[in-house]
């Protein structure tokens, strides 16, 4: 699992839960945040003293440095979270390289997709790199994706618009 977002960890925490009640010894959970010294540190403190640093690994600089390199480093996850920056490029980065990371048929999970940048950022690979809107239980901020089981290399040829309505 990878998540983009720390803040005071409550995610990070229910995700954690998560993958030791799937029962998995190789589970791992990768959160990326580089602006932890904002929250106080309060969310890695949440998780070491939930017991949990030693399935969570903490990268405490921007995604959009972090992400490229852990592609690099031939790291992939089933999974991913985003609730880090709410600025258009950078969620579209972190989308663009999260779809690497991910394996294919994976599932992405993003928040405050009320947010006009974050949507029309998530629009641009549901519309052009095939990602599937997953239904969730209730009406939430949050935004589920399943991968594509192959992953789709857009042609420019084939390029369709994606804005959001802002109305």
């Amino acid at each position: 699992m990878i998540e983009i977002g720390l803040a005071y960890g409550s995610s990070a925490l229910a995700i954690a839960e998560a993958l030791i009640a799937n029962g998995s010894d190789a589970a791992r959970h990768v959160i990326i945040d580089a602006y932890q010294e904002q929250f106080h540190g309060s969310g890695w403190a949440a998780i070491t003293e939930a017991g949990l640093a030693g399935i969570c690994r903490l990268v405490q600089e921007r995604s959009q440095t972090a992400l490229p390199r852990l592609l690099g480093d031939g790291f992939s996850a089933d999974a991913g979270f985003v609730d880090g920056s709410h600025i258009f490029h950078n969620v579209f980065v972190d989308l663009f390289y999260l779809r690497e990371l991910v394996r294919p048929g994976g599932m992405l999970i993003l928040d405050d997709c009320s947010y006009l940048s974050v949507a029309t950022a998530v629009r641009y690979f549901e519309v052009n790199a095939g990602w599937e809107p997953e239904s969730l239980p209730r009406p939430t901020r949050l935004r589920a994706f399943r991968l594509p089981k192959a992953r789709i290399e857009p042609d420019f040829t084939n390029f369709r618009p994606f804005g959001v309505d802002a109305g």
